[in-house]
């Protein structure tokens, strides 16, 4: 059983939260060690027993681009065999139309896009131009509603582009928009490469309610790259958000964006929502206990720094 933070509660703040886990896609995808399909269905069958849910399992992306996923259908078919039904409530990013049509074979019910807020990284991740990234997701998202699917949008660089600085808020919204025309179920809005502040996080949420978007709409992806993502959750809490994605251990980054580090850890989060009273429905020991094991498999120490506080 691990130490408890203090429970004090602040007005204002949503009495719970879903946290969405991405860990086993998101996390591992920038792992330059392969890894075994079978730990990665253990990391996603802990991570669930850990009462993470939704937990994102991986991405129909071609294996030449991230060739760590490459096992994307070996995986989620021996997650169907070990968790039936259960494993296909788990989200997967598709980023196509042939994505799409792997999650159909294998009876998969909510999918995720994954989008650019900027031209430089719509060519360089999607090899589209910012228009033409929505032409193509227009057939992926019509046909997965179509067939009752969710589908999640993700919106990348919201806050800043490696390669064109500044993002304009005007322009995050208007991408956003666009995905949420399109059929999104909900908008997660990543701060890719770290660089948001708490400031920022609240006049963004701002500008999408002004537009239209309530916060129940909206998730929140940050990366710690400077040390801000719990910061930025906590202005998110404060604007309303109820929805945050981290990753188990703080695993990830971006493969065609080398300055994005460790996603925002799910046990510093937890820890930080114990301490606000915040309901989750996660193990905090659960998921350390994995963070831990995982690390062990990876051969280095988790980013997390209460994974790293609970071991000391």
């Amino acid at each position: 059983m691990s130490d408890l933070p203090a429970v004090v509660r602040q007005d204002g703040l949503p009495a719970s939260v879903t946290i969405y886990e991405v860990g086993a896609r998101d996390g591992l995808q920038n792992e330059q060690t392969t890894i075994d399909t079978g730990i990665k269905a253990d990391l996603v069958t802990r991570l669930l027993d850990a009462g993470l849910s939704p937990v994102e399992a991986t991405s129909f992306v071609h294996p030449r681009w991230v060739p760590q996923l490459a096992d994307a259908k070996e995986l989620m078919t021996e997650l169907v065999g070990r968790l039936g039904e259960r494993a296909r409530e788990l989200p997967v990013l598709v980023p196509n139309e042939k994505g799409l049509d792997r999650a159909f074979e294998l009876g998969l019910r909510h999918v995720a896009i994954f989008g650019s807020a900027t031209e430089t990284f719509a060519n360089k991740n999607l090899n589209q131009s910012y228009d033409g990234q929505f032409a193509m997701f227009e057939p992926t998202m019509a046909r997965a509603k179509h067939a009752g699917m969710t589908v999640r949008g993700y919106l990348s660089m919201c806050f800043g582009d490696p390669w064109e600085g500044q993002v304009e808020i005007a322009k995050v919204v208007e991408a956003g928009k666009r995905l949420l025309d399109l059929g999104a179920d909900q908008l997660s809005l990543g701060d890719t490469i770290g660089v948001g502040t708490a400031g920022h996080v609240k006049q963004l949420i701002g500008a999408f309610a002004a537009a239209g978007v309530s916060t129940d709409q909206l998730a929140l992806h940050f990366h710690d790259t400077y040390g801000q993502a719990l910061a930025n959750t906590y202005a998110g809490l404060e604007a309303g958000v109820t929805t945050y994605d981290a990753s188990a251990g703080g695993l990830g980054g971006c493969p065609y964006a080398k300055s994005a580090t460790g996603n925002l850890a799910t046990e510093d989060l937890l820890w930080m929502l114990d301490g606000l009273g915040i309901e989750h429905g996660v193990d905090l020991d659960k998921v350390a206990d994995t963070s831990r094991w995982l690390a062990d498999h990876l051969g280095r120490p988790s980013p997390s720094a209460v994974v790293r506080a609970l071991r000391s």
